[in-house]
């Protein structure tokens, strides 16, 4: 590993552009209950290892030919690159928007402990 990437809190064994592979999944959801149950079916199926829910997001968009404003919560997900395809998939199945918010970001260094906890708490689930 690099000074550099050692410097970024980069995990050894990564994949992708980011240490470990690791990212930052930015999920709206209109209301606590949504971000409850569609936060706890991530974890539970370990495409994320934590959701963070923020409350008092006023999002303001483009959609059906006008500019709409509503109230929303933010779902911050951590987990990995190569989850994403996955864990969008599972968004877009069990959310109730026509086009749910699943915009995916790469971490770029941090707590190398905490980027090996992130790492080994998503995926396929080891032996017990």
């Amino acid at each position: 590993m690099s000074t550099a990437a050692a410097a970024a809190g980069a995990a050894p064994g990564g994949a992708g552009s980011s240490p470990a592979g690791a990212i930052v999944v930015y999920v709206t959801v209109p209301s606590a209950e949504v971000g409850e149950a569609l936060g706890s079916k991530l974890v539970e199926s370990r495409l994320a290892a934590c959701v963070n829910m923020v409350p008092g997001v006023t999002s303001i968009y483009w959609w059906d030919g006008k500019v709409n404003k509503d109230a929303e919560l933010l779902l911050i997900v951590k987990s990995r690159e190569e989850l994403l395809p996955q864990l969008t998939a599972f968004v877009r199945a069990n959310h109730p928007y026509d086009e749910p918010e699943v915009i995916g970001l790469p971490i770029l260094g941090g707590s190398p402990s905490y980027l090996k906890w992130l790492h080994d708490s998503t995926g396929p689930a080891g032996p017990a």
